[in-house]
């Protein structure tokens, strides 16, 4: 049984690096689950929130970023698509499925010298700078961090070194996505931790349920 893990020590900056997967914010290019039953407009909107809320918790949490962006016009970020993360680092994700781009992204900041490194999408309205913490605390102890979904998959995955066989041959956008990672980090003999299970905001039932909760919650 894996056990979630509750590691103290933050490492330091030096050694830790944030990557970010996004999308440049165009209509009709994000959220395509979400805009087949609310429109491309209000998708749009949506994906936008879900942008403030992970760039709050990635400059929040002080950890060197780098964020990769999908749809990019060409080669390199034009200043328009890197505008939605001041100050941050862009790059445009190299082709490829998921895992493929993931284990390019994950190569390129081990390869800058980077000791413990995570990767978060953009899709988790419920991501806080104490999330992305435990995760860099927890690969003190732990080869693999993992944040689950509600649906199967997961928020956020961390590593201690690349491991390229846990991104090959995976259901990306499945219900098992997480299951099977788990499942070859075992056979690696990975040491794994788990953080909180949070939602993916990816169909009309997730907005609904993330709504619902932003409304209930109490005034601060």
């Amino acid at each position: 049984m894996i056990e979630i893990q509750h590691a103290e020590n933050q490492p330091g900056p030096e050694q830790s690096r944030l990557l970010v997967f996004a999308r440049v914010p165009l209509l009709g290019r994000v959220k395509s689950r979400l805009a087949a039953t609310i429109g491309n407009e209000a998708a749009l909107a949506t994906y936008r929130e879900l942008l403030a809320i992970t760039r709050e918790a990635v400059v929040a949490s002080g950890v060197p970023a780098t964020v990769w962006l999908a749809d990019t016009a060409g080669a390199a970020p034009t200043a328009a698509e890197a505008g939605e993360w001041p100050g941050l680092a862009v790059r445009c994700q190299p082709a490829g499925d998921l895992g493929e781009r993931m284990t390019a992204a994950f190569a390129h900041a081990f390869a800058e010298g980077a000791g413990r490194v995570v990767i978060i999408g953009t899709d988790c309205p419920g991501l806080r700078a104490a999330h992305l913490a435990q995760a860099f605390a927890s690969l003190a102890e732990n080869d693999l961090v993992l944040g689950p979904a509600t649906d199967g998959g997961y928020y956020l995955l961390g590593l201690q070194a690349p491991r390229p066989t846990l991104f090959q041959d995976k259901p990306w956008s499945t219900a098992t996505v997480l299951a099977e990672t788990v499942a070859e980090a075992r056979r690696l003999g990975l040491r794994v931790a788990l953080l909180p299970e949070l939602r993916d905001v990816d169909d009309a039932t997730d907005l609904a349920e993330w709504r619902a909760q932003t409304h209930a919650a109490p005034a601060q």
